[in-house]
């Protein structure tokens, strides 16, 4: 059988990565986007309501939840420029979901 026709040869080869992985990585500048957003919507909250030093706390744990995921999806897209991207792992994934649901709360928080 020839290599190139897609059997038993094309295992050996790096895939073509195609569209998915600039999907992928599209994906995770979009949700680092809309992190940052959050980020700073709590931030004017938080201006717009006083300053408090409950307030100071929940604004820093904002920043720090939305650095974590920037330091996270940074990672992630700089994998996805490999031939075969690995697996995001189950703790980068318990991260993700951590930092998402953080943000989530705290900006909950400013809302008193």
């Amino acid at each position: 059988m020839p290599e190139g026709n897609g059997t038993h040869g094309s295992r050996t080869r790096d895939r073509d990565p195609g569209l998915q992985p600039e999907r992928t990585r599209l994906a995770w500048r979009r949700t680092t986007l809309a992190c940052a957003v959050a980020a700073s919507l709590a931030g004017r909250q938080t201006l717009h309501s006083g300053i408090d030093p409950v307030s100071l706390v929940v604004l820093a744990l904002v920043v720090l939840a939305w650095l974590a995921f920037l330091a996270l999806a940074h990672h992630r897209i700089r994998a996805m420029h490999a031939p075969r991207p690995p697996a995001l792992s189950p703790r980068a994934a318990a991260a993700a979901v951590t930092c998402t649901v953080v943000l989530a709360v705290l900006g909950a928080a400013t809302l008193r």
